[in-house]
Formats: structure tokens, C-alpha cells, sequence
């Protein structure tokens, strides 16, 4: 409990507002939030988030994830979830570690270390998401990598060794199968990233079940199977969520009309892109972003 109070204070004094804070160790961003927010729709990148307090929820397709203080989840792929802070108070904020994951730091570590006899069981972890319970030396590598912020000129020498030694110790915890995983060429979950990035890629036009198994080197049926066990989804049901938030970035970012921006994202019909639009995201566009300008706390994050 010592490290999370911490931890609560070094966010706090790096964090004068509610927000993704990134910071100047490159991949470490903190979190901060005053108040539960609306359910928030976007694509995660493989990365670590660590809450040290508060209470938050990761919903991918039907199966929702909850972790609070002391607990960190680990997301292997690029996935399209949605996030909802469910506990946070002015008095008790929410606040979260965010590191993005270094996959060539990671892969030279799983080069260098001996595989273990025995690996723990994880809850969970056919998913592209994990979550686990933070152990007394995982937070206290995550509290020696927060201190450099109050030393910036200690950052260029010492973060890198001090998120080698975060990173060490998910790689020895109860979700080091799911890293090994990652980065192991010709693993399924290897295999289906490769499908993911080809569809991520590609999402703006039509294609075959057929051209992404070939991508990921698996049968069409494997890729079927493999897939929906890591995504919760079809690869069909997979682009069609990252056209419609693409579709809804650009109409927020670049304000685009929502028929301009279902055409460039693959849509042929308008009257089908409203339709799965609202499906999706619980309104027709215009009233849905609407809505979104007028939260400021809108943000999206593992």
C-alpha cells in the first residue's frame, strides 16, 4: 500500500489537470481523472497501464475487464475497446501509469532470459488483454521509473534502465505467457497481429477472408478461430469497427461531413453507414458528435 500512495502522490505533483498527460520518458504517459466518465470508444495500442487509484472498466466486444488500485492490465494487440472510469472523486482521482510497450526492448529481453520451467496460469489470457494483480516489486519498478521525472536530467541515462526493469518484471509475473506470446514469431497471438496490422493497413477496402489468412501464414478456419479468441471478434466485425472510428475521428478532428468521411473510410452506401454508425456508437453522427464536443473529459486510453 506504501508504494500506491506513493505512486498517488508522484502523479498528483506531475499532473495540474484532468487528462493523458505524456510525459519525458518517452513511452510513460499519467493519467488523471476527477470525476466517472461516459463509456469511450477507441483503439488501444499494446501497452501497460497500472491504476494505483480508483476503479476502471475495458470493455472489448461483450467482455468487460475491471481494475482499480493495485491491479494492471496488459493489452498485446491493437484493439478496439471502450474505457469507462467507474470510481473517481475531486478528492480521490483516478490516476494510472500508461507505458507503451517496447516491443524490440521486450524481444531482446526474452533473447536474453532462460525460459522458465513453469509458467503461472493467467485469468482470462486466450484475449488480447489481461488483467492481474500488480506485485510489491512490479510497483516498486514502476515508482523507481516515476521518480525520474523530478530528476529530468537523470531521464536519458536511467529510464531506459528503469523500464527495462518494469518491463523484467512483467516478464517474470503471472501474464509472462502473454508476453512471450507477443513476440514469438509463429505464435497464434503472433499471427493474428500480423492479420490485425494487415486489416489496420487495408480497413478502407474490401477483402477476402482468404488474402488475410494468407497474410498471417494460417489456414482461413485457424485465422477465424485464433482471431475471434484474441479480438472477441470476426476480422470482417474487426474492420468494420476501425472504419467506423476512423469514420468518427475525422468528422472530429478534421470536421468532415459524415458522408465525406463513411466514403473514404469504404462505405458505398451513406444509409449504411448511419445505420452502423448509431449501431455502434448509440446515435446517428451528427447528434453523436455533438454530444462528444461537449465533453471535455472525453479520451480514450488502455
Amino acid at each position: 500500500m506504501d508504494h500506491l500512495a506513493t505512486l498517488v502522490t508522484k502523479i498528483a505533483q506531475h499532473t495540474d489537470c484532468d487528462g493523458v498527460h505524456p510525459t519525458k520518458i518517452p513511452n510513460l504517459s499519467l493519467i488523471r481523472m476527477s470525476n466517472p466518465t461516459e463509456p469511450v470508444r477507441g483503439v488501444t495500442q499494446p501497452s501497460l497501464c497500472i491504476v494505483v487509484q480508483g476503479t476502471k472498466h475495458v470493455t472489448l466486444a461483450d467482455h468487460t475487464y475491471e481494475y482499480g488500485a493495485g491491479r494492471h492490465l496488459v493489452v498485446s494487440v491493437e484493439l478496439p475497446v471502450i474505457n469507462r472510469i467507474v470510481e473517481a472523486s475531486p478528492e480521490k482521482p483516478y490516476m494510472s501509469l500508461l507505458l507503451a510497450l517496447d516491443m524490440a526492448a521486450l524481444g531482446s529481453m526474452l533473447m536474453e532470459m532462460p525460459r522458465p520451467a513453469t509458467e503461472l496460469p493467467s485469468a482470462r489470457c486466450g484475449k488480447g488483454l489481461c488483467v492481474s494483480e500488480a506485485s510489491p516489486s512490479f510497483l516498486d519498478a514502476a515508482l523507481r521509473l516515476t521518480h525520474l521525472l523530478d530528476t529530468p536530467e537523470d531521464i536519458d541515462f536511467l529510464a531506459p534502465l528503469a523500464e527495462r526493469e518494469l518491463l523484467y518484471r512483467l516478464m517474470r509475473g503471472e501474464q509472462a505467457h502473454k508476453v512471450r506470446h507477443m513476440l514469438m514469431p509463429e505464435s497464434r497471438l503472433q499471427q493474428v497481429n500480423r492479420a490485425i496490422s494487415w486489416i489496420r493497413d487495408n480497413y478502407a477496402k474490401p477483402f477476402s477472408i482468404d488474402r488475410v489468412a494468407s497474410e498471417a501464414n494460417m489456414s482461413s478456419s485457424s485465422l477465424h478461430e485464433h482471431f475471434r479468441e484474441v479480438t472477441a471478434m470476426s476480422p470482417l466485425q474487426y474492420q468494420k469497427q476501425l472504419r467506423l472510428q476512423e469514420a468518427r475521428r475525422m468528422i472530429l478532428a478534421e470536421a468532415l461531413d459524415a458522408a465525406t468521411a463513411a466514403h473514404r473510410v469504404g462505405y458505398d452506401s451513406p444509409s449504411q453507414f448511419s445505420r452502423e454508425y448509431r449501431r455502434l456508437f448509440g446515435a446517428p453522427p451528427i447528434r453523436d458528435i455533438s454530444r462528444v464536443r461537449g465533453e471535455p473529459n472525453s479520451y480514450a486510453e488502455a
